[in-house]
């Protein structure tokens, strides 16, 4: 056994993350062995002695070793012994056994029980046992390094899973019925059908003007019904050519045309388990209707470049914003196509059709634009809010939105919207409200709702942002006792 210095190798020991030297255990019942040890290490490492197994594991339940070292043979424990039930108090550990006998049984044991890193044979050289440790350390710090990954990518994981739980529960909440803003009559119709479709898996046909939330309408359907954990995807088939479009659905084969580089997945498989929204149905060319009633007939889609066809389990929304029926009787739509599609149709009703709505839409676009803004406007002015009302709005709900959300970009110090925030067109003279010449007459029905939902509004504002009724009561200046009734007229909670 050779007793040669620290410095008979030059093997530069590795330091902790701390800058720290990584620990070693000598566990050996002869103290010339211990001695040897300690001063071939105690240069590059923190050494530590024990004579005996009992001693040896009480250094390890108090000290972070990184490299034990024990003798096959001692008294009262041996070292078989003494590294098996060291796997348990530290098992991160790296084990080595010395041995000057061949007894193959207690190898076995040792290598089946104590998960042997590797035997020392006696008589050893210096240099040969350090490069020994060395390697006993590197492979330390690899098990440290994967099971720090490990936890890293666990810890990682879960966050995702918690990000995309809330995320989603977000999504839902947003695109939830109650996302879609609207209490008249043609609204409460369009949610009666909301509801009986959402829970099903059927085909539905979204119609109306542009702007009028067809988008928005598709998301609440899937995201009320049965497949709202699995994809949602949106494609406006008016928005590409055929060639584009088709590549874009049914995806497509490497080399299928000029800058197929490689193979794509379309749409249709992206979707799969959940639910493909087709906008604009209506611009589609007759080749693209045959392909997707192939799709509708037989739930199977062929990518370009290939004769493979897929099966997929997709539900289909289609919409468009023009009069599909025209188009089938001009033979510009196909018949059988129009059919499939339109299993449950929702026709969604422009906003000149439910001018009712327009204050609780106004003022849902405020809450949005001041939060979007960091602004904290509290309202509109009778004059704006009747030149809201009188509006044509031929862009719909999404042209309410924007103008909206122009005023309050452009309101300055304001501390409500006033007419002369709006646009040219909405300032012009058309859109006041006259007795005559084609301008808008609402009923007095239409205009208690209005006047009613404006009430609505500014008491539930007041009462959420002041905390009680009675301040509520203080900042509308009017009665505790009057807001009461009012609330309970207004069958508010």
């Amino acid at each position: 056994m050779s007793q040669g210095s620290g410095s008979d190798v030059s093997i530069e020991a590795p330091r902790r993350e701390d800058g720290r030297c990584y620990a070693l255990l000598v566990v050996d019942d002869e103290e010339a062995i211990r001695e040897t040890l300690q001063f071939t290490f105690e240069e590059d490492y923190d050494v530590f002695l024990a004579p005996s197994g009992e001693e040896g594991l009480e250094i390890l339940e108090r000290e972070p070793i990184a490299v034990v070292i024990a003798d096959q043979r001692m008294p009262g424990m041996d070292g078989a012994e003494f590294l098996e039930r060291a796997v348990e108090v530290r098992p991160d550990a790296i084990r080595m056994m010395i041995t000057g006998h061949a007894d193959i049984n207690a190898v076995i044991h040792a290598v089946n029980e104590g998960r042997i890193h590797r035997y020392i044979q006696k008589p050893w050289e210096s240099p040969e046992i350090r490069l020994i440790v060395r390697q006993a350390i590197d492979a330390y710090q690899l098990t440290h390094e994967k099971a720090q990954l490990a936890g890293a990518l666990k810890e990682a994981h879960e966050r995702l899973r918690r990000e995309n739980l809330y995320l989603r529960r977000e999504v839902e909440k947003r695109y939830a019925f109650e996302g879609i803003i609207g209490e008249s009559p043609a609204m409460q119709k369009v949610f009666d059908l909301l509801e009986k479709v959402s829970e099903t898996d059927a085909t539905v046909l979204l119609t109306g003007e542009t702007g009028t939330g067809k988008d928005l309408v598709a998301r609440a359907i899937h995201y009320s019904g049965p497949r709202k954990k699995r994809r949602f995807v949106a494609q406006n088939c008016g928005a590409l050519p055929e060639t584009l479009l088709e590549s874009e659905l049914f995806g497509h084969k490497r080399g299928a045309f000029t800058g197929a580089h490689a193979d794509k997945q379309g749409l249709f498989e992206v979707a799969d388990g959940g639910t493909i929204f087709l906008d604009e149905i209506g611009e589609t060319t007759p080749g693209m209707q045959v392909r997707l009633l192939r799709v509708l007939q037989d739930g199977e889609i062929r990518p370009l470049g290939t004769a493979d066809t897929h099966k997929v389990d997709v539900r289909i929304l289609a919409a468009t914003n023009r009069d599909l029926r025209k188009d089938v009787e001009a033979g510009r739509f196909r018949e059988d196509l129009y059919y499939r599609l339109r299993v449950v149709e929702i026709h969604l009703p422009p906003l000149r059709e439910r001018r009712g709505d327009v204050p609780l839409l106004a003022h849902h676009f405020l809450d949005l634009a001041n939060k979007k803004m960091g602004r904290s406007l509290q309202g509109f002015s009778n004059d704006a809010m009747d030149r809201l009302m009188a509006c044509e709005w031929t862009g719909n709900v999404r042209e309410l939105a924007n103008e909206i959300e122009r005023a309050v970009a452009l309101a300055g110090p304001a501390e409500r919207i006033s007419a002369e925030m709006f646009t040219e067109e909405l300032r012009g003279p058309s859109t006041r409200f006259e007795g005559g010449g084609g301008g808008f007459e609402p009923t007095e029905q239409e205009l208690n709702r209005a006047v009613d939902e404006l009430k609505r509004h500014m008491i539930a504002r007041a009462v959420r942002e002041t905390g009680s009724k009675s301040k509520a009561a203080e900042r509308l200046g009017i009665p505790r006792q009057s807001l009461q009734k009012m609330m309970k007229r207004l069958g508010m909670p």
